[in-house]
């Protein structure tokens, strides 16, 4: 193989006539998406609310859209928080589910900024499972029993009992079937990437391979969805053993339950686990570039991305610090052509948070979100036209978010979700 019904947050008639002019990224302060409804969720949020890796959303088509947002809400003490959804129904009225223990207490965890953060998804009969606050521990598994239930420990109905858990994203099938990627185990010389799935029809989960290991690597999940035909498609990362902030090597690859194969972005068959050597590598290694469990490393690394497709095809969002990017980790987006990977820079014009989003839109085609670690507004949105060039709008108006995930609703809609944690506060946005 190669190696490759909440307030709403409006805008004055002027503002809106400014957001429909597109401007260039370089000159995206200040400027402001006119498509963008921004609701602020009615519920308090905890400061730890906060990751690059995860899938806090999940959306559902009934008698109109509903979204589940997973989030950490405040502790008992300013170290801890409580898991909890919010809910917003197809009228816009929210209600909260928060995730309970056995003994019917609402669960509590330590703060782990970066790791303890929730993954939601839900299956096709309408039950809500969500992945909470492990960084390194055994599942910490909540779900329903039926559609409107509490949310309730099942930790004991997962796989792979007693290992370390950390990075669980997870998604739903078009058959309601769910797929789980996760981080597994906490040696010191390797932890690798495993594939897990809940059968919908069944109630059960299953291991359906350990996808990615190798001696001395760590492997770091991104994001991971699902294809009309029911292909699997993940995209991960990784790191020198035992764990690093810095990671290498962003690679693909693809699972067809139908075959029980994976493959890679030109469908050429793969051996799994794969490898560093034999992953379809997206960012290969630069100039400068080193393996290193050093957190205060400052050369060319890896750090978030997220993934979405065009009909069957892979399309990448991630930020990379280069050697020749002043310690800056620059937003570039990544599509197969051939039989290699193609990058494009999206942002280059100042340093960026580890949060991102991608989407395929219809009209806008690629749709990357990236949020800047200064300004006033941090969440923009870029789309590329057809001479090539990126312009970008702020995704969120007014508010002073500074991280972000994106899910596309069945209605081809956006669904932002927009922590603001300096001030406790999460927004729910749609575009």
């Amino acid at each position: 193989m190669r190696r490759p019904t909440a307030r709403a947050y409006a805008t004055s008639a002027a503002a809106l006539a400014a957001l429909l002019t597109p401007v260039s990224a370089a000159q995206a302060d200040g400027a402001a998406a006119a498509a963008t409804v921004i609701e602020k969720v009615p519920y308090t949020m905890d400061s730890s609310n906060q990751a690059a890796w995860w899938t806090p959303v999940a959306t559902y088509k009934g008698r109109g859209q509903y979204t589940y947002f997973a989030f950490n809400e405040p502790g008992s003490t300013a170290a801890t928080h409580r898991p909890a959804i919010a809910r917003r129904d197809p009228d816009g009225v929210w209600s909260r589910l928060p995730l309970l223990n056995s003994d019917g207490q609402q669960a509590e965890f330590p703060d782990d900024n970066g790791h303890n953060q929730p993954s939601v998804a839900r299956d096709g009969s309408g039950r809500l499972h969500v992945f909470a606050s492990m960084h390194a521990n055994t599942w910490r598994y909540f779900r329903t029993e039926a559609p409107g239930g509490d949310v309730t420990d099942h930790a004991a109905e997962l796989p792979d009992q007693g290992e370390g858990i950390t990075y669980p994203v997870v998604t739903t099938a078009p058959n309601g079937d769910l797929y789980l990627a996760a981080r597994v185990g906490t040696g010191s010389d390797q932890r690798p990437g495993k594939l897990y799935r809940w059968d919908n029809a069944a109630s059960k989960w299953s291991v359906v391979a350990t996808f990615a290991g190798a001696l001395n690597r760590s492997v770091y999940p991104d994001d991971l969805t699902v294809d009309g035909a029911g292909r699997v498609h993940l995209l991960y990362e990784w790191a020198k053993a035992p764990a690093t902030a810095f990671r290498h090597q962003l690679s693909y690859l693809s699972y067809d339950p139908a075959t029980g194969t994976f493959a890679d972005s030109t469908g050429a068959a793969a051996t799994v686990p794969v490898t560093p050597a034999t992953s379809d590598v997206i960012q290969e290694l630069t100039t400068g570039e080193e393996w290193s469990i050093d957190n205060a490393y400052t050369g060319p690394a890896v750090q978030s991305a997220k993934l979405t497709l065009d009909g069957a095809t892979p399309k990448v969002a991630y930020r990379y610090r280069s050697a020749d990017s002043g310690g800056n980790f620059r937003v570039y987006y990544a599509y197969p052509s051939g039989s290699d990977w193609v990058s494009k820079t999206v942002y280059a014009g100042g340093q960026t948070a580890a949060a991102l989003g991608i989407t395929w839109d219809e009209t806008d085609t690629k749709r990357v979100y990236y949020v800047t670690s200064t300004g006033t507004d941090r969440v923009f949105a870029a789309t590329q036209s057809a001479d090539g060039a990126w312009t970008a709008q702020s995704a969120a108006p007014g508010i002073s978010a500074d991280r972000l995930a994106v899910r596309r609703d069945s209605d081809g809609n956006d669904v932002l979700y927009l922590p603001d944690t300096a001030h406790n506060s999460l927004y729910y946005g749609i575009r």
